[in-house]
């Protein structure tokens, strides 16, 4: 199983994001990629309750895909982690999450 995580900082590429991820699942088929997208900086402002992709990330989450945010990123936005929609996974800082995965095998994707 390919394990790819998709790194988005800047809210204007989580589109993109969200495409790739679509087409890659379309590609290889949900048994044969488990993929993660991983917001931080002002990527962040796109969980933001009303948030126009939102809706995306909700499907990607219940297609199976990992939807993490880290918890720096949403702390210095003024993020409340309660106010999270329940499919956000927060890590404690999305650079060293990003480290952990690469170091462990997982392909690494910036849009």
């Amino acid at each position: 199983m390919l394990k790819v995580v998709v790194h988005v900082n800047e809210k204007d590429r989580l589109p993109v994001a969200v495409t790739n991820v679509i087409n890659l699942i379309k590609d290889l088929g949900q048994e044969q990629v488990r993929p993660a997208v991983l917001l931080n900086g002002g990527a962040v402002e796109v969980l933001r309750p009303g948030g126009e992709i939102s809706g995306q990330l909700e499907r990607l989450a219940g297609a199976g895909v990992e939807i993490l945010a880290c918890r720096n990123s949403l702390r210095s936005l003024g993020f409340l982690e309660a106010d999270l929609p329940a499919y956000v996974r927060v890590v404690p800082a999305g650079i060293t999450e990003l480290v952990r995965r690469q170091h462990a095998g997982w392909a690494y994707v910036k849009p």
